[in-house]
């Protein structure tokens, strides 16, 4: 069997658990994975007994609806490789629509930094400080730091697997972030952290009851402690995220945070309680997905 016969039986396979147009697509990533090649380098070439046998164990887990991209241990985001397991989320595209958001808007900037040292010691300017709070595979971290390169990232998580992950991507991405291992809804655990010019986070935000509207791989294999929060207190994570930045975040730094869009409005009213001035973005669907808030110092 040649590639192109492997890659329409795939693709006819998986129309039993996808869309046409998905099992196409599912279809052509899985056949460039295992053969490592592009597809239109493969499609003449002999596949050999060993990738056959890796693909039937891809399609299986594929028709069980397990990601494609744990499957594949790999996921792409702003333009990096990432590996990914059942500790982490998958990135998502709104999420890189976050990224992105603070790239264009920090980019160049210089970060005074905020000392008693007398005015003769202190640097005219500054790298830029930046935490990600739940910071899972790293995705958002690393690539900031590919994008600004000059900055200081660090990042935290509750979970030591996922840290695991994002410090295998961190190498594999060939930059430096300080991870840390920490609760952050732990509030004593603060003080073990730095001051900061830029504090992103893409928290758990799902209300518990939103559960039931959610599709089976996503429910079935992604880590719940890092989507679902309850439903009597589904901004907690905003709230502690606003309170630490209170005293956490330098002079004209700013908090960028993605957001559930059905609480848009709930949200951006917490920070706006607390005294900060907030920005709340659609994403590329029109949907209320993320939020810039400031405070005025």
């Amino acid at each position: 069997m040649n590639w192109q016969e492997q890659y329409q039986h795939l693709r006819e396979a998986l129309t039993v658990a996808h869309e046409p147009s998905e099992a196409e697509a599912i279809a052509r990533l899985v056949t460039e994975h295992v053969g490592k090649k592009n597809f239109r380098s493969l499609e003449a070439a002999a596949v050999t007994a060993e990738e056959e046998e890796e693909i039937k164990s891809v399609l299986q887990q594929l028709l069980k609806h397990r990601p494609l991209q744990y499957v594949l241990n790999e996921a792409w985001f702003y333009g990096l490789k990432f590996e990914v397991n059942e500790s982490v989320l998958i990135p998502r595209p709104e999420t890189e629509e976050l990224v992105d958001w603070i790239v264009k808007e920090v980019r160049g900037k210089k970060y005074e930094v905020r000392t008693e040292m007398p005015a003769y010691l202190v640097p005219r300017t500054s790298y830029l400080r930046l935490l990600d709070i739940g910071t899972g595979s790293g995705c958002i971290p690393i690539s900031l730091k590919k994008n600004l390169p000059d900055a200081k990232l660090s990042a935290v998580d509750v979970c030591s697997e996922a840290l695991h992950t994002a410090t295998t991507n961190a190498v594999n991405n060939e930059t430096e972030i300080n991870f840390h291992l920490l609760d952050f809804l732990d509030e004593s655990k603060w003080s073990l952290l730095d001051k900061y010019d830029i504090i992103v986070s893409n928290p758990p935000y799902i209300k518990n009851t939103e559960a039931t509207t959610m599709s089976k791989h996503v429910l079935e294999f992604e880590p719940h402690k890092a989507l679902f929060v309850p439903d009597e207190d589904a901004l907690l994570f905003y709230r502690k995220i606003a309170d630490f930045a209170l005293q956490h975040l330098q002079p004209n730094g700013a908090v960028y945070v993605e957001i559930n869009q059905q609480l848009g409005k709930e949200t951006a009213a917490l920070f706006q309680q607390k005294g900060f001035t907030v920005e709340l973005r659609k994403d590329m669907s029109g949907n209320e997905r993320m939020i810039k808030a400031v405070y005025g110092f």
